[in-house]
C-alpha cells in the first residue's frame, strides 16, 4: 500500500521549498534569478522524466493525462520563457509592464494547475484508500474464519 502520509510530505517540502525561492527572488537581479529559473526548470525536466517512467508503467490512461500534463507543462514553460527572453530586450516602460502583467498571469494560471492537481491528488487518494478497504472487506469476507 502507498504511503499517502510520506508523498504529501514530500510535496510539503517542495511547496516550502518553492516559498523560499519566491521569497529571495524578489530581492535577487535578473541574472540571480535566470539562474534561479534554470536550475527550477532542471528539476522540472528531472520530476516530468520520473513522471513520465511512471506513468508508462501505469498503462494508457496515465500515459494519456501525462501527455496532457506534460503538454500544459510545455506550454507554460515556453510562455515563461518568450516573456523572460522578450522582458530582456524590451527599455520601453510600458512594454516592461505589460510582459510583467502577463508573467504574473502565467505565474497565477500555473498556480491554480497545482492546486487542481492537490484536488485531484486528494480525489486519486481517498479513492485509492477507499478501494484498498474495499479489497481487504471482500478478501476478509472469503476467508474461512
Amino acid at each position: 500500500m502507498l504511503d499517502f502520509d510520506k508523498e504529501l510530505d514530500e510535496l510539503r517540502v517542495k511547496l516550502a521549498d518553492v516559498q523560499t525561492s519566491v521569497r529571495v527572488a524578489k530581492t535577487e537581479t535578473h541574472d540571480q534569478i535566470q539562474q534561479r529559473i534554470g536550475e527550477a526548470q532542471g528539476k522540472l525536466d528531472k520530476e516530468a522524466k520520473a513522471a513520465k517512467a511512471q506513468a508508462d508503467q501505469a498503462g494508457d490512461q496515465a500515459q494519456e493525462q501525462w501527455k496532457k500534463v506534460k503538454a500544459d507543462a510545455a506550454v507554460r514553460i515556453a510562455k515563461a520563457k518568450r516573456s523572460i527572453d522578450h522582458g530582456g530586450d524590451q527599455i520601453d516602460a510600458d512594454m516592461a509592464e505589460s510582459d510583467a502583467e502577463w508573467a504574473e498571469s502565467d505565474a497565477e494560471d500555473a498556480i491554480d494547475f497545482a492546486a487542481y492537481a492537490v484536488e485531484s491528488a486528494r480525489v486519486a487518494i481517498l479513492d485509492a484508500i477507499d478501494a484498498r478497504a474495499q479489497a481487504q472487506q471482500k478478501a476478509a469476507a472469503v476467508r474461512p474464519a
